[in-house]
């Protein structure tokens, strides 16, 4: 089973995504599951908007369509009932809630991650055995490395490779950083996101070097592969996308497929024991 680790579905008229109106244009408009139909494999959604009540929303379409296996939400990790929060989230999902994402990425304060405010939330996560996905840039590893040298025990997952800048020929800098976090033996990484960060049209081969990396810093047992559809499709076809990512796993770790591609995912986010429980 191919499983793609990054999905989003997000309807502008019923909650607000303050990031769509920096976004391009063909992404300002309503993603469902009626629009991904044509995307047959099974995926874990991932929250869009910072909002508790986007994460029930992302439960409720879930409940439409049998490929979803789990949710990646929000919570406040910064409200002092956090705890709460998040058992009220893990009841509402009825199993679906496999992890957290704040948008640390449109966060000022590059520091925040390291803040004393965050730790009863990052206790909590660890208490329930549920993910922290990572949603930073370069900016937020030094932070972010902070945080896990205090909380190693929670599962870590970096979305899109920490956004290296590949457009701009960022790899030094990112390349230092993304493999000090990978000497963490609960850090993961998706393999995701990265074609639109190769400039303003798919460069394919701008990619070899940072995907090598992450295959020589993490291994082929902490990449998962995910398409992040919709945004991917300023770029490319989640098809096009697939192949390419396909290609690139048999140059790199030659025989992983079967694990970047679904067993990878389905270990880390602990799906198969959420769905057989």
């Amino acid at each position: 089973m191919i499983v793609d680790a990054h999905r989003h579905y997000w309807n502008p008229s019923r909650l607000h995504y303050g990031w769509l109106a920096e976004a391009p244009a063909a992404l300002r408009r309503r993603f469902l599951p009626e629009d991904a139909a044509h995307l047959t494999d099974a995926c874990i959604l991932v929250q869009a908007a910072p909002d508790e009540r986007e994460t029930r929303y992302l439960f409720e379409l879930a409940a439409t369509v049998p490929d979803v296996l789990g949710v990646v939400g929000w919570v406040d990790m910064e409200a002092a009932d956090v705890a709460a929060r998040l058992d009220a989230l893990i009841a509402d999902g009825r199993g679906l809630l496999c992890g957290v994402r704040p948008m640390v990425q449109d966060i000022p304060d590059t520091g925040w991650l390291a803040s004393a405010s965050l730790d009863g939330a990052f206790d909590a996560l660890r208490d329930r055995g549920l993910v922290f996905d990572a949603l930073v840039d370069a900016r937020h590893l030094p932070a972010l490395h902070e945080r896990l040298a205090r909380h190693p025990d929670v599962r870590t997952v970096i979305d899109h490779a920490a956004k290296p800048d590949i457009a701009a020929d960022g790899f030094a800098g990112w390349s230092r950083a993304i493999a000090r976090l990978a000497r963490m033996p609960e850090v993961y990484c998706k393999l995701s996101g990265l074609l639109t960060l190769t400039g303003p049209t798919a460069d394919e081969h701008a990619l070899e070097p940072y995907v090598a990396h992450l295959f020589d810093t993490f291994g082929p047992s902490r990449l998962m592969w995910g398409s992040d559809w919709p945004v991917l499709t300023t770029h490319a076809s989640y098809d096009a996308w697939k192949t390419c990512a396909h290609g690139l796993v048999q140059r790199h770790a030659p025989g992983a497929a079967d694990a970047v591609f679904g067993g990878n995912a389905l270990a880390t986010y602990s799906i198969a024991s959420r769905t057989s429980s």
